[in-house]
């Protein structure tokens, strides 16, 4: 049996559906499913569903292990202000099903974030020790947290997993992410302003005006990348127990959001229309003109699968779409 959780999000259900296509047995754990995520679960044909909190309780009165804990589910929002739901949910869960894992002998490949890295001052090098990390939010703050946790626990000598690896994914877009609404990826946004009829945007793709002038307008950069890529990553890792370690979960090359955007339309065939608007003072604060992925890491422990680049990842999650993904 192969245990997911977060098995109804985004990343969470695109690996379920690769484990159900593969034949594996499947419990999955999730909160109470609503509408629009439960949809994520359809075309599987058998599996178990445990709600989250449920969850540990039947791991205390399990004594066999699992062929592999996939631990994708977390507060994922960049601005949530709740330090100590945090710290329950996102590192105090984490470490409970660490715990169970070193003690009975199962892998654990679980969600770190590419929010630990902060404002990239320092890079974004998954070779770099978390303590020298400085995350610009409590969310980034609670994945660094159980990052630094493990270490320090298998540096003390302490019981681990057989075979363990935490994921930071970089802008990860593809399909079933129609569930997070506003804050699915710019492929998705979009998708719904040149092809869903939206009345707010008649076929126009907004994008924000740049606030450094070392960018253009539409020419900052983001590591975007597809999906199903993050699933390749995750299951070779959990296939290669030797590589265990903390790894970066990206392409390695940082494209445009104009070059996302001129994707969208070539997929639809369609010449672009692009507007520029201000972007929210809020959100210009925090805002990161550039992210890409250092991959020598996850390459050098043997994974040679070349990324998707943007253009194909883009033409199949918009066939995905206008099939009514």
């Amino acid at each position: 049996m192969i245990v997911v959780t977060g098995a109804a999000g985004f990343i969470g259900s695109n690996l379920t559906h690769r484990l159900a296509a593969d034949g594996a047995e499947l419990l999955l754990v999730d909160h109470r499913l609503t509408a629009a995520k439960a949809a994520n679960f359809v075309g599987l044909r058998s599996f178990q569903f445990v709600e989250h909190d449920r969850f540990l309780e039947i791991l205390r009165e399990r004594t066999t292990p699992c062929d592999a804990i996939f631990h994708l589910g977390a507060c994922s929002s960049t601005t949530e202000t709740d330090a100590d739901y945090l710290e329950r949910n996102n590192v105090g869960y984490s470490q409970a099903l660490w715990n169970w894992c070193s003690a009975h002998g199962t892998p654990l490949i679980y969600a770190s974030s590419a929010a630990t890295y902060g404002d990239g001052s320092r890079g974004f090098d998954d070779r770099t020790p978390p303590a020298e990390l400085t995350p610009l939010n409590l969310y980034g703050k609670s994945k660094n947290d159980f990052d630094r946790w493990l270490l320090r626990e298998i540096a003390d000598g302490r019981p681990q997993p057989p075979g363990w690896a935490g994921l930071k994914f970089f802008n990860v877009y593809g399909p079933r992410e129609r569930h997070k609404a506003a804050m699915a990826s710019v492929v998705w946004q979009a998708y719904r302003q040149i092809a869903a009829g939206d009345a707010d945007f008649t076929g126009m793709v907004k994008l924000f005006r740049s606030t450094d002038p070392a960018y253009s307008d539409g020419g900052q950069r983001r590591d975007f990348v597809f999906v199903e890529d993050c699933v390749d990553h995750m299951l070779w890792l959990w296939r290669n127990p030797s590589a265990s370690g903390i790894y970066n979960s990206g392409t390695g090359t940082a494209r445009t959001f104009l070059d996302l955007a001129k994707a969208v339309f070539a997929a639809l065939g369609r010449e672009p229309r692009i507007e520029f608007v201000d972007m929210p003072a809020g959100l210009a604060k925090q805002y990161q003109n550039y992210t890409q992925a250092e991959m020598t890491k996850l390459r050098g422990a043997g994974f040679t699968q070349p990324a998707t680049t943007l253009e194909e990842g883009v033409a199949r999650y918009v066939e995905f779409l206008r099939a009514g993904g």
